[in-house]
């Protein structure tokens, strides 16, 4: 049961600042001055799913409990069925263990201890392979472990060079297709990868331009995606199953874009989400030598088609995912629908996600989620038709002392539909909360109803949490997306700040004790959230967050500058956009912070460098603002060690408590 988005660069356009590592996962003066005052959403404009009867609180956990690392996670099984792999804490760091399936210990099989194993799949029957960067510095390795010999291979040992997934290619058990930014740092060159010999043969050369590749089925790569520099104007580039060079076949404009995902199975047409001519994205599919003749499978009337699943063993396509409260599926084939129930069945009233399956698509590992629980495993076997229920992976969480998640929706100053999920601490009365307003990571993403474990330690320690699809998130559509352009620090922030104004016009929150944090983009919007709006927030926590919108565009990594173009339109251009762009950057106005701030920021982020947390630092310092700054210099994009997170964590306990008051 494949799913169609793997590894790859092409994530790029939805997580260049998205949330920290932690999960670990980034607005300008406000025209307020010049403007009239804003109308706030009246209470009545505010729809709050029904809430559960509260019983009493529940006992209060420690910061390990919701921050250590799993006791098991990543479960996966080997092709043959008769393995199963899973990522297990050793030395505090998480290694990749096995175990016959059904029966045995499992027995470790690395021995890493600088840095935790989270990418890892089967490659063969004897053989795992597993992604690896040092400190954070996102410059992945590529490692093969043998499971008979345990005999552990770099497969590029290339200072400084990042490998990402380019297709693992399920039906060769030698070869995958990997990426390698090894001949020019600023772009990904095509590589088919022995991975018992280690040879690397580049089969595709990057021209600078293209942001993605694909591969037909028979693991010929024959498309690519792209970027034009100046206009970021979105291309499709095509050659011919037996090679050659690639030729312009199709362009969108910025904005725009046709996302190929994988082959049909008779590796003549493409399945790929599509928002050209349309708000939303939809599911099509199109012949690369025509592809203005696009043919609409599936479209949702309220979200975008976020992604699709097809069985390789029987050359079809499954199913489509989008989100609008919650994660959903729409079928294209039943017998993936009654799999799926079979799963439903067995687990409960839980999200089901299949996480790995046998070549002959026979046994099934599957995981079973929702708001108050963070993740259970379980093997299906289809022949059978039973399940085995696998070790807990956090065995000392309760589910039923967890919060819900409920969905919101309201209307912004200006009249936009915003949505966003409320999280009120059990057992406490509705009203009069400590609040914590949680602005995501992306900022081109979107926050969706899950176990989260930031929200569920907050509410756990009495506080309610707030998080609101602001415009410029992902998933409402092309022009929900385009109202964020140029906005950051403006109508961005206008939306955090309305939902935080409803919460107080609700009663829900007290407007003395709101505190704002957020990761990434969300670090950014706390900061902005002080500045701008400096006597709406008690304190702010800014966790890998840039406050210099000039540094953060001037220090991308080299193999963004594809994309450069894209973010101008998104943020702003520095040459055009100047004023702009100050007006928008918390440094500047750091003169209008007064409330006390956390920061925290990893020495080796390649996305949001050190520089941007230390002038903040600086500039409050000088002015006697209380600043607490965590520094790790062997950390990246966010705290990914455990007692680095552990650290961070119990720092922002002890932070809330002091300035915005014990929520119990």
């Amino acid at each position: 049961m494949r799913k169609a988005s793997l590894w790859t660069f092409r994530s790029f356009r939805r997580s260049i600042f998205m949330g920290a590592a932690a999960a670990a996962v980034l607005l300008a003066h406000l025209a307020a001055a010049a403007a009239p005052a804003p109308a706030f959403p009246s209470a009545a404009a505010f729809s709050l799913a029904a809430a559960t009867l509260q019983p009493a609180p529940p006992p209060r956990l420690s910061v390990a409990d919701f921050f250590r690392n799993p006791a098991v996670t990543g479960y996966q099984i080997s092709p043959d069925g008769t393995l199963l792999a899973s990522l297990r804490p050793w030395q505090r760091r998480l290694n990749i263990f096995i175990q016959n399936v059904g029966e045995g210990e499992p027995y470790r099989l690395t021995a890493v201890t600088d840095r935790d194993i989270r990418k890892y799949l089967w490659k063969n029957d004897h053989t795992i392979v597993y992604f690896k960067d040092t400190a954070g510095d996102e410059n992945y390795h590529l490692f093969a472990v043998d499971t008979v010999t345990h005999a552990t291979r770099d497969l590029t040992p290339f200072p400084g060079v990042k490998a990402i997934l380019i297709d693992r290619l399920e039906n060769n058990d030698e070869e995958m297709l990997i990426g390698l930014n090894l001949r020019n740092p600023a772009a990904f060159d095509a590589y088919r990868l022995n991975v018992a010999t280690g040879a690397l043969v580049m089969v595709a050369e990057n021209p600078g331009y293209f942001t993605s590749f694909l591969a037909d089925h028979n693991g010929n790569i024959r498309l690519a995606t792209g970027k034009d520099p100046v206009t970021g104007a979105n291309r499709i580039y095509y050659r011919p199953p037996t090679g050659g060079p690639f030729e312009e076949v199709y362009e969108s404009p910025l904005g725009q874009s046709v996302e190929p995902l994988l082959y049909t199975f008779d590796n003549e047409r493409v399945y790929a989400l599509s928002n050209v001519g349309r708000d939303r994205r939809a599911l099509i599919i199109f012949d690369p030598l025509n592809v203005d003749n696009l043919e609409v499978l599936y479209e949702n009337p309220e979200v975008d088609v976020s992604g699709i699943s097809a069985s390789e063993k029987r050359g079809v396509l499954t199913a489509v995912t989008y989100t609008t409260d919650r994660r959903e599926r729409f079928y294209f084939d039943p017998a993936t629908r009654k799999l799926i129930a079979n799963m439903a069945n067995a687990a409960g009233p839980y999200l089901i996600d299949i996480v790995s399956h046998d070549r002959e698509e026979n046994k099934f590992v599957f995981l079973a989620t929702s708001d108050k629980n963070r993740g259970q495993y379980y093997i299906y076997d289809q022949t059978a038709n039973s399940v085995i229920r696998l070790d807990d992976p956090y065995p000392w969480l309760n589910e039923n002392d967890m919060a819900d998640m409920r969905s919101f929706q309201f209307k912004s100053r200006d009249g936009l539909t915003l949505h966003g999920y409320l999280i009120l601490p059990k057992g406490r009365e509705e009203k009069n909360l400590p609040l914590v307003v949680k602005p995501h990571g992306g900022p081109w993403s979107r926050d969706v109803w899950r176990y989260d474990p930031e929200a569920q330690f907050l509410a756990n320690r009495g506080y309610a949490v707030l998080e609101v699809n602001f415009r410029g998130s992902d998933g409402y559509g092309r022009q929900f997306l385009d109202a964020g352009n140029k906005e950051w620090g403006r109508k961005m922030q206008n939306d955090i700040t309305d939902a935080v104004q409803a919460m107080i016009q609700r009663g829900i929150a007290d407007p003395k004790r709101i505190a704002i944090y957020g990761a990434s983009y969300g670090g950014y919007a706390a900061l902005a959230g002080l500045a701008f709006t400096p006597g709406l927030y008690a304190c702010g926590i800014d966790y890998a967050g840039p406050s210099n919108l000039f540094t953060l565009l001037a220090s991308v990594p080299p193999y963004w500058r594809p994309e450069l173009a894209e973010l101008y339109a998104r943020i702003g251009n520095p040459e055009t956009d100047a004023d702009r762009l100050r007006e928008a950057s918390p440094l500047f106005s750091a003169d209008r912070i007064t409330a006390p701030l956390l920061i925290a920021q990893g020495g080796h982020d390649p996305r949001v460098k050190p520089s941007e947390s230390e002038q903040i630092v600086a500039a409050l310092r000088s002015r006697n603002v209380p600043v607490e700054y965590i520094f790790k210099e062997n950390e990246g994009h966010g705290f990914a060690d455990e007692e680095n997170r552990l650290e961070f964590y119990q720092a922002m306990d002890d932070f809330l408590a002091r300035y915005l008051g014990p929520g119990r």
